[in-house]
């Protein structure tokens, strides 16, 4: 019954919406809107497939609720913000932004559908440990490219995790639900944040000032998944997790079987300190690095070790010696 209150609120407000003069770039044309069945939801949101202009498309609505003003506002301010934000974003590995519709106290984000869920729908439907070497650093890959573009961009995501990461049809990841980003500008303490305690970075846990690299933090939670299968701190509940994580420098245990070259790369990643974190242009330049080794030598997560400096990589089977020797982590 809620469902069809919500479906009824917004056809209600969608007839207005065509009748008024809406102005803003970004406003879709709502009588080119057919909304069709839910296949998600959230704490304050519910999102449908469905045809813009016969285009396949993803359907978030998000309702304000009337009891709690404080909460209402804050709806409204995230959704401004994350249109705002989607608006200006375009990379093969963001998701597309196609419209949406503010019309309180039900607001409309529409995306391009991603026929193959989340990423976290696709580990749980692998099993643990399944997902195999050249599979994990595909993915990781996507992830990686989204993340330095937006970042590239001045832009924040602060919840990167596998349920906001969504797969198309082709297995290409694509970074999507900008609610809490923010310009890189406008980030303060994280007093009152929303964010989700098992990706994140201790230092927003701690609710101090934070930087680019709390999403850095997060893509190696996402690489774990990646190479487990697994929920990290599956044993714990998530206020356990925070705690452990700030005050016990704890991190989810990494496979014994897991390739060197991932391990490495992930224990850079979820440094405590952030400014041993490497930036998204280097985690791109060495998994890019890693694919150029792997197809060249198939038994490269065998065989990788990195140097005592952490720096060098072996050659690949072609490099003369002394030459053609490649920058890694």
């Amino acid at each position: 019954m809620k469902n069809l209150h919500w479906l009824k609120e917004f056809s209600n407000n969608v007839r207005t919406a065509i009748k008024g003069n809406e102005k803003d770039d970004w406003n879709a044309d709502l009588s080119q809107l057919f909304i069709g069945s839910k296949f998600d939801s959230g704490r304050h949101s519910r999102i449908y497939r469905g045809l813009y202009k016969n285009i396949d498309v993803a359907i978030k609505l998000v309702s304000q609720p009337e009891e709690d003003e404080e909460l209402a506002a804050l709806l409204e301010r995230q959704f401004t913000s994350e249109v705002a934000l989607l608006f200006r974003l375009r990379h093969p590995n963001i998701i597309t932004f196609v419209g949406a519709c503010k019309k309180p106290p039900v607001f409309c984000i529409i995306t391009e559908y991603m026929a193959g869920g989340s990423l976290r729908k696709y580990l749980q439907q692998q099993g643990p440990h399944s997902v195999p070497p050249k599979v994990v650093l595909e993915l990781a890959l996507d992830i990686a490219r989204g993340m330095q573009y937006l970042h590239s961009q001045g832009i924040l995501h602060r919840d990167l995790k596998s349920e906001n990461l969504l797969l198309d049809e082709d297995m290409c990841v694509k970074v999507a639900d900008f609610g809490i980003s923010c310009l890189e500008s406008q980030t303060g303490s994280t007093k009152g944040f929303t964010g989700t305690y098992r990706w994140m970075a201790p230092e927003m846990i701690r609710e101090k000032r934070h930087t680019k690299k709390v999403d850095v933090y997060s893509f190696a939670i996402v690489l774990w998944e990646l190479i487990t299968g697994l929920t990290p701190f599956d044993n714990m509940t998530p206020e356990q997790a925070a705690y452990a994580v700030t005050h016990k420098n704890a991190r989810p245990p990494l496979p014994s079987d897991c390739p060197m070259a991932f391990s490495h790369l992930i224990k850079k990643c979820w440094s405590s300190n952030p400014n041993k974190r490497p930036h998204f242009v280097e985690i791109v330049s060495n998994l890019e690095r890693y694919t150029d080794s792997l197809e060249q030598d198939p038994e490269f997560f065998s065989t990788y070790k990195p140097s005592p400096s952490n720096v060098l990589v072996k050659c690949l089977p072609n490099c003369n010696a002394g030459l053609e020797v490649r920058t890694l982590f």
